[in-house]
């Protein structure tokens, strides 16, 4: 009897621990760190495209949010097959590579496609993109929250109760066709309207979606809650960056033009970020609601400031 419940609780241990273990494989991040080695941006960022290129991506656009950091957005096909897959799929679209100065070191970064896609509601895993990116720029470890999330959780995340999903963007504007759409936008973003910059545009094959990424910058003080490197300040300051957070997009999807709400954006990249206390979403609480009302001009919509 003493044998077969001694049997009986090993072989429940090891039903235990194998369940914790494929809990523990079932989880994922949304960065992954490629390289952090002395330097300067200047000096890795050349090489940094080069090897990206050389591995079958095309750079779709970059730029500098704020000193010591350094964006470059690129996309493949598989991307754009994958952002076809659904009508709101353009987001998949772009893959962030970020570079970051800190400590006299470089941290060369970049967002998990796996993630992003799980996160986009897209069904593909995107192994070739994967693996281009390890190839083109290394892989150390994932990195983001203590704690990842599983394919399940990404897929309904919400940040907590009364929180926005995925599919609950902000409806900016709607225009006569995708083409006035895609030019009201274009238009303004060139204009750099109230501090809002077109960091790249990819055109989704196949579909009418367009997407836009969008620097954003604090035209006064006033407006510092729209402003990446405030909003950047407040809520990346663990020892790996999530610079590749950034930029934000918009999406033209045929005549409607839409944004991921922020308190969903944010928060997928930061799902472990508190609500409350020292780098918190309450230092940012005016953010998406300063976001909404820039974007919703970029689109030419109207934003509550024109009540």
């Amino acid at each position: 009897m003493r044998i077969k419940s001694a049997y009986s609780y090993a072989f429940a241990l090891a039903v235990g621990l194998a369940a914790m273990a494929a809990q523990a494989e079932d989880s994922y991040l949304p960065f992954a760190l490629a390289s952090n080695q002395a330097g300067k941006i200047a000096d890795k960022l050349e090489p940094t495209k080069t090897a990206l290129t050389a591995n079958g991506f095309t750079i779709a656009g970059e730029y500098a949010p704020f000193d010591g950091a350094y964006i470059v957005v690129v996309t493949n096909d598989e991307l754009k097959k994958a952002a076809a897959s659904h009508d709101r799929g353009g987001y998949v679209a772009a893959q962030r590579v970020s570079l970051t100065e800190l400590g006299g070191k470089v941290q060369v970064s970049y967002t998990n496609p796996f993630y992003m896609a799980k996160a986009y509601h897209v069904d593909s895993k995107l192994p070739q993109t994967a693996a281009a990116l390890k190839a083109a720029l290394g892989h150390v470890q994932d990195f983001g929250p203590a704690k990842g999330l599983s394919e399940k959780g990404l897929a309904k995340y919400h940040y907590t109760f009364g929180m926005e999903y995925f599919d609950e963007p902000l409806e900016l504007a709607t225009k006569s066709s995708h083409e006035q759409a895609v030019a009201t936008v274009e238009k303004n973003l060139n204009a750099k309207m109230g501090g809002a910059s077109q960091v790249y545009r990819i055109d989704i094959p196949g579909t009418s979606q367009t997407l836009f990424g969008v620097g954003m910058k604090a035209p006064n003080e006033g407006k510092k809650y729209q402003d990446d490197k405030f909003i950047m300040s407040e809520i990346d300051f663990k020892p790996l960056r999530s610079t590749a957070h950034l930029p934000y997009e918009i999406l033209v999807k045929d005549k409607d033009i839409e944004a991921l709400h922020a308190r969903f954006r944010i928060a997928i990249n930061f799902p472990d970020l508190s609500m409350m206390g020292d780098n918190s979403f309450m230092n940012i609480m005016p953010t998406p609601d300063a976001i909404k009302e820039l974007l919703t001009k970029v689109a030419g919509g109207k934003a509550s400031s024109d009540f």
